[in-house]
């Protein structure tokens, strides 16, 4: 443009004053003193000159205050102030002033902002800025053009300048109730629009940001009942579409003008458009701009007319298609839904926004959880109106009490959790949620349902805390700095049981003092077992589901807090309504928890096999039942009959390395003797035989003791019938044994007991059930040389050993073997191979017996069996070693006279064992 044609134009439009000058007097009683300073500055701006660009800027920003003003006002007018006709062509002063080589200015930037604020402003019966005059130079082409040229910067768009145009011209749309000014401001955005869709290329895309804004804006307006409006609304859409498919897809444009062709021509969302909406929504849209139109539609199912009520449930039909929603700003869309839902009386209305929130529920539950507790916060306490809106929702409040339960029960570990997850609920605010949720009074009924889990989860959760140390606590105190996260896991699990209604249990485990227990770090497995008891004691009606969920959680190798699952089951077990739904993958579920190396687990999973055998028939049996149980077949429901299962764990633990674990094995076997028939336990029994063959040469008196006594038990319920092979030749093995045992040292240790015991006679102490459901203690034994005694008098009446009966009930060790000798003759060389396996005991006494015995044998054995004896003969010898004096004299003096024997008597006389053994007994002795 050469400068004579600048001049032209700028003497076109050149300030003219006019009557308005005169005349216009307006009324400022209205304006704040700012507004007022803006009116006035307009005057005296007004005036013919040329203005510096801070003057420009100064009236710039004074038209827009003033264009406030009047867009506020009810009946507002800028003409009242001063006629827009002359501030427009003030303003474009100021653009053609500018350099035109240069868009981008930012007097020019200003400048048309200022236009775009005047254009849809309202106006009187003053000559139009709009008007079709053809001497008017503010055509709505010609503003089209500068606004077009406005936006364009370095040869391309540039979205931000145009989000700031949009921005002014959307409040016109959206707020106005007057036809013309909604078609006027519809037609402005989709010329605007259809001329960024000749650009394939544009600048500042990132930082457009209302994209779901107009999506949903224009979707509403296409379904207005003016034709005009639906029409200007779906050509705005349509290239908003395009934009959308240039930047984001490409590859998409042609398919998309393709479909674009069939669309209907009534301007309304046939389902063609609601089909291209939901894709759109889906696939080009970020998770912002789907939040931004949820929100538009829903505040205009709020707020607007019948008419945008109506479009903007049918658009979220739509929207609700996905089945899990991506977006953002959910706390924004949960606040609006929680203090709106109310006001809301149309169902349809009411149902799609439920199904909003329920997806919203199911995809960001911890976003919904977070902001409930929020506004919970900032509304009075005690009123719980934030949690229970969940109750107006089909399966919130189950949902999110699961999701909770998880958050409790597994949190996720740091490293998983994603990248750009910002919003990650912690287990203390789970807990908070849950606790919240709990006291919702609506909700009764479902907290029955959640009870076996919530119980498990908040007992867990009060075991992390108390026996991990503080490490919990201390991540999670930046949440609050005056809540103690054990004190309050501790309360959720009491309003728990209060909103259960088991309040005459709290007020039983309030006197048991339960819950000091539990938050004891040293006595909190103490609390744990007393509360599982209490549970029993009282006959709560979940403990059949608690049971089962916390089998659940065992299946899982990840349960952290296993330990406190097996102490809570071992008292568990003893109610007889859990027993009853005991079966075998139970059984094995809580096998796999048995860990030998660690003592606690171990002695714990002790306790539980003992809890097996003490219930015999857990549930009613009718005549017919009971009738099979008389033949022997079998009672239905017993839980003994799972212990086949426990019993290859609890024998492993008869060899651990640690002696106090051997020890408390042997005296649980000790109890559980007494329980166990040769009906239902044989297999166990042979096994635990074979096992006592090892123990009986312990050095430990103590647990020597029990072993004996676990023998005794044994063979007390062995009769003539179930005398099988493997168990007779077991017994006739551990003859000597038994025998040379009747000199065991343990005699002086059992007489120091507090109370005296008769020999052959066991007791056991009285507990009273309603203390102790199974006490753990360990039972007073006899004399160890008299339960030998026993022992043997037992095998003589099983094997029918009438004359050995009386010896083993009376004589002393030499009588007996003498005797043994005489009347089993054919077991000779057995008997010194038993005397053999005893040169190792390690006590004085037994094998100072043991080598007077083999002596014995030896000096009746013929020549053929003393060449069947070379390694115990060898063994023999090498006794003449022994560390006890006595044992090696007496072994050195048996050698003599065995080599005299060679000597004196000669091979073919056969010889009297006995006689010999009178002519020497007090010799060797």
């Amino acid at each position: 443009m050469n400068p004579q044609s600048e001049e032209r134009i700028l003497n076109k439009v050149a300030f003219r004053p006019s009557l308005y000058d005169v005349l216009l007097k307006p009324s400022l009683s209205g304006l704040c003193q700012s507004e007022k300073e803006a009116y006035q500055l307009i005057l005296d701006f007004m005036e013919p000159g040329q203005l510096s660009q801070l003057e420009k800027f100064s009236f710039l920003n004074a038209v827009t205050t003033l264009s406030s003003v009047v867009r506020n006002q009810a009946n507002g007018n800028m003409n009242n102030y001063y006629p827009k006709t002359l501030l427009a062509k003030k303003i474009e002063t100021f653009i053609l002033e500018e350099p035109t080589e240069i868009l981008d200015s930012s007097v020019r930037q200003q400048a048309m902002l200022c236009i775009v604020g005047l254009r849809f402003l309202p106006h009187g019966p003053s000559p139009s800025l709009w008007g079709s005059d053809p001497e008017n130079v503010w055509t709505i082409q010609a503003l089209d053009d500068m606004l077009q040229a406005l936006v364009i910067e370095d040869m391309r768009p540039n979205m931000a300048i145009l989000q700031s145009f949009l921005e002014i011209i959307l409040p016109w749309l959206v707020l106005s109730d007057k036809v013309q000014e909604q078609i006027r401001a519809l037609g402005t955005i989709s010329r605007l629009l259809r001329f960024i869709c000749n650009f394939s290329n544009l600048s500042h895309m990132a930082s457009f940001s209302i994209t779901g804004k107009l999506m949903s804006t224009f979707s509403i307006f296409c379904l207005n009942p003016s034709q005009d409006i639906c029409s200007s609304a779906m050509e705005a859409l349509h290239y908003l579409f395009i934009i959308l498919v240039l930047q984001r897809n490409p590859n998409d444009e042609a398919t998309y003008k393709a479909d674009a062709l069939g669309q209907s021509s009534s301007g309304m969302l046939e389902p063609m458009e609601l089909m291209h909406f939901f894709q759109f929504f889906r696939k080009y849209l970020t998770a912002v701009e789907r939040a931004d139109v949820i929100l538009v539609a829903m505040e205009s199912m709020i707020k607007g007319s019948m008419n945008d009520v109506f479009a903007a449930s049918k658009m979220l039909k739509v929207i609700l298609r996905c089945s899990v929603i991506d977006v953002t700003k959910v706390p924004e869309i949960i606040q609006l839904i929680y203090y709106h839902v109310e006001r809301i009386t149309d169902k349809n209305v009411q149902n799609t926004i439920k199904k909003i929130f329920q997806l919203l529920v199911h995809s960001h539950t911890d976003e919904v959880i977070l902001t409930l507790l929020k506004m919970e916060d900032q509304s009075q306490r005690g009123t719980h109106k934030s949690w229970e809106i969940l109750a107006s929702f089909p399966k919130g409040y189950e949902v999110i009490m699961e999701y909770l339960l998880q958050r409790i029960i597994s949190p996720q570990a740091p490293e998983d959790q994603k990248a750009d997850q910002k919003t990650e609920l912690s287990t203390l605010t789970a807990t908070r949620a849950i606790h919240e949720m709990l006291l919702v009074p609506s909700q009764q009924s479902e907290v029955q349902t959640f009870f076996a889990s919530l119980f498990v989860a908040l007992l867990f959760q009060i075991s992390s805390l108390v026996t991990k140390g503080s490490t919990m606590a201390q991540d999670e105190q930046h949440e609050t700095e005056s809540v103690n996260p054990v004190s309050f896991s501790l309360e959720a699990l009491k309003t728990l049981m209060r909103s259960s209604g088991y309040i005459e249990h709290l007020s039983y485990i309030q006197t048991l003092g339960v819950w000091d227990l539990l938050v004891s770090p040293e006595k909190h497995y103490d609390g744990v077992t007393l509360l599982a008891r209490s549970l029993v004691v009282k006959k709560c009606w979940h403990n059949r589901p608690v049971f089962s969920f916390f089998i659940k959680t065992l299946q899982s190798r990840g349960c952290t807090n296993y330990f406190t699952a097996l102490v809570f089951l071992t008292e568990l077990l003893c109610c007889p309504d859990v027993a009853g739904v005991v079966d075998e993958v139970a059984t094995r579920i809580l096998a796999d928890w048995f860990n030998c190396d660690e003592l606690a687990t171990a002695l714990q999973f002790l306790q539980i096999t003992e809890v097996y055998t003490k219930h015999k028939n857990t549930v009613k049996m009718d005549q017919g039942q009971r009738a099979y149980h008389r033949e022997g077949i079998g009672a239905p429901g017993e839980l003994i009959r799972h212990l086949h299962i426990l019993q290859p764990y609890v024998l492993r633990c008869c060899y651990s390395f640690s002696s106090d674990l051997v020890m408390e094995t042997f005296r649980m076997l000790q109890r559980i003797l007494k329980d166990l028939t040769w009906h239902h336990s044989s297999s166990f029994v042979l096994k635990l035989i074979f096992t006592l063959e090892h123990f009986f040469e312990e050095e430990s008196e103590q647990l020597r003791l029990v072993v004996f006594e676990i023998y005794a038990s044994i063979l007390a319920k062995v009769s003539r019938m179930t005398l099988v092979f493997p168990l007779r030749h077991q017994i006739l093995n551990l003859l000597v044994l038994l025998v040379l045992h009747l000199k065991d040292v343990n005699a002086a240790v059992v007489e120091v007991r507090s109370r005296t015991v008769e020999p052959g006679i066991q007791f056991s102490l009285e507990v009273n059930a309603e203390h102790a459901s199974f006490p753990w203690f360990h039972v007073l034994s006899p004399l160890s040389p008299q339960v030998c005694r026993l022992i043997l008098c037992n095998i003589a009446t099983i094997l029918h050993w009438s004359k050995l009966k009386k010896v083993f009930a009376k004589s002393d060790v030499f009588t007996i073997l003498g005797a043994l000798l005489r009347q089993e003759k054919s077991k000779t060389l057995w008997f010194l191979k038993q005397c053999v396996a005893l040169f190792k005991s390690p006590q004085g006494p037994i094998r100072q017996v043991a080598v007077w015995f083999a002596g014995q044998i030896i000096w009746n054995l013929d020549k053929a069996e003393e060449q069947e004896i070379e390694e115990e003969y060898a063994a023999f010898r090498y006794m003449q070693k022994d560390p006890d004096p006595i044992v090696s004299c007496l072994t050195v003096q048996t050698f003599y006279i065995l080599e005299a024997k060679e000597k004196v008597i000669p091979v073919e006389t056969p010889s009297s064992c006995l006689c010999m053994r009178r002519r020497t007994k007090w010799r060797y002795c």
